[in-house]
């Protein structure tokens, strides 16, 4: 059973902050260009070193991060960010590496996109990142079995046990308890928890349910409250 208590209260519309972060100067500067045309406000970065004093000093939203960058590459930023912030993160990867796509997932990054890719398409992830990112800052709180999910502050209790998430994964985590019960096909979580309206790579969401066991579940090799229904997608049970 799910018992929710919710504090509806007008959210105040602000510019979005935008970090990139990538070492190619040409593209860098389309890239910010076209962002501030579509209403975002850009920081820009050359390497990672940059990208993370950067994100400290400016706190941004989102962040963009290239994996190849010199003096710190986007897997160290996105690291070290996710020791200590839940800020979503974008990763640039090059076509066909499906390894990096993989790395920067499993260090906690929300997304990917792969070179060469288009600027709208770019754009349509970052507003859906901001998208869950304000649906999860209501004042409401969840209970489903031994889970407690508290949107306000984006925290996960097991037992009374403080679970550690990314935003995504919270995200994630939310939307599947919020339908407990129910098969979730691939392509519903992908529309309603990234935003996507077309098709995309499901080891995106294969990636982010695997790791999410491995917070979530007391044996992560044989889940009991995230089932896989093969041929399909997923299903939560308390």
């Amino acid at each position: 059973m799910i018992k929710s208590t919710d504090d509806n209260r007008p959210g105040i519309e602000k510019k979005l902050k935008v970090l990139i972060a990538d070492d190619d100067l040409d593209l860098l500067d389309i890239l910010a260009f076209t962002l501030r045309r579509e209403g975002f406000e850009v920081i820009k970065a050359i390497d990672g070193k940059e990208a993370l004093d950067k994100v400290f000093s400016d706190s941004p939203d989102l962040v963009v991060l290239d994996v190849a960058m010199p003096q710190v590459d986007g897997f160290e930023v996105c690291a070290r960010l996710r020791a200590n912030s839940s800020v979503p993160i974008i990763m640039l990867t090059a076509r066909g590496q499906d390894a990096d796509i993989v790395h920067g997932l499993e260090l906690g990054a929300d997304d990917y996109i792969t070179k060469p890719y288009s600027p709208r398409e770019l754009i349509a992830r970052l507003r859906a990142l901001a998208r869950r990112s304000n649906n999860a800052s209501g004042n409401q709180r969840i209970i489903a079995g031994p889970f407690q999910l508290d949107l306000q502050h984006m925290e996960v209790r097991y037992k009374g046990e403080l679970i550690r998430l990314t935003k995504l994964q919270f995200e994630l985590f939310r939307y599947m308890v919020m339908h407990q019960g129910e098969v979730l096909p691939t392509e519903d979580l992908m529309r309603n928890v990234w935003g996507y309206s077309v098709a995309a790579d499901d080891s995106l969401v294969k990636t982010h349910i695997y790791y999410l066991r491995q917070r979530i579940e007391e044996d992560p090799a044989h889940p009991k409250h995230i089932l896989t229904v093969p041929g399909v997608g997923y299903l939560f049970q308390p």
